[in-house]
């Protein structure tokens, strides 16, 4: 099982969500735990710490990566000289990490620039890096790419969050072999496929969009949240099922929601 949280936002965290989320996530003793970006609000030192004690705490391994709270917004001089100084600081200078395993292959992509702030972009280098990696993916291995910004939006007023290059990187991406997309960025969980008669990818690809774990910043009266991605390729290897869990305010704790079962209908590269 792999677990992904994202937006936690760290200086907005709600304690009590905080302390459900780690019980949580030590019970459910995931293989790995995916945090999609904004681990701050402000990215302080301060929060910066308080993320780390977080992630220490439940003691899974983590894939990390940054989003674009996670670089100073008033601090000018680090913006410009050190973007993720403080992030390199905690979690490593490796910005865009791996995790592989017997089932499992996660690969981080720093979608963040510094001069654009909020916009996120990948490149046509972090494209083809990523490719190669997929390409030499086994077929029991859960393929996975992580974004902070999305690949795909469903409501009208978030496509100006898209990841710029985006298209590019699905086609690629598809082709290579993965299997899902996970980002977050704009607090909205949701589970969509990437293959249309528009595209015409050349294998499935889903789009995975997490809401944000921890913080106040709620957004539409959708509570906290976070996914457990379910794939056991010694059963079947064909299906991952993503679980919704969210916070339940009266019981101030998580529960499993909604689950979609995601086909992984591989196709041989050319």
């Amino acid at each position: 099982m792999i677990v992904q949280i994202s937006d936690p936002h760290f200086g907005t965290e709600r304690a009590e969500v905080v302390t459900a989320l780690h019980d949580t996530i030590v019970a459910l003793a995931p293989e790995l735990v995916i945090l999609s970006g904004d681990v701050t609000q402000r990215a302080r030192r301060a929060q910066f710490e308080a993320a780390r004690r977080f992630i220490d705490a439940y003691a899974r391994p983590t894939l990390v990566i940054p989003g674009n709270h996670d670089v100073p917004l008033f601090n000018v001089v680090a913006r410009a000289f050190s973007p993720f100084g403080e992030f390199a600081r905690v979690f490593g200078h490796d910005l865009e990490p791996t995790f592989a395993s017997d089932g499992i292959l996660a690969i981080g992509v720093n979608t963040v620039r510094a001069k654009r702030h909020k916009n996120g972009e990948v490149s046509d280098a972090q494209i083809e890096r990523v490719s190669r990696r997929l390409r030499d993916a086994t077929d029991a291995q859960l393929r996975i790419v992580v974004t902070h910004q999305p690949v795909h939006v469903i409501r009208e007023k978030d496509i100006e969050n898209l990841l710029i290059n985006r298209e590019a990187a699905i086609a690629a991406w598809a082709a290579a072999g993965a299997d899902l997309v996970l980002g977050g960025h704009i607090h909205l969980p949701y589970v969509r496929p990437l293959n249309n008669e528009a595209r015409k990818l050349a294998s499935e690809l889903w789009s995975v969009q997490a809401g944000t774990a921890l913080s106040t910043r709620i957004r539409e009266g959708i509570s906290n949240s976070f996914h457990a991605l379910h794939h056991d390729p010694q059963q079947d290897r064909s299906v991952c099922v993503v679980e919704q869990w969210d916070y339940d305010e009266a019981a101030k704790r998580f529960v499993a929601g909604a689950r979609t079962s995601v086909p992984l209908a591989r196709y041989a590269s050319p």
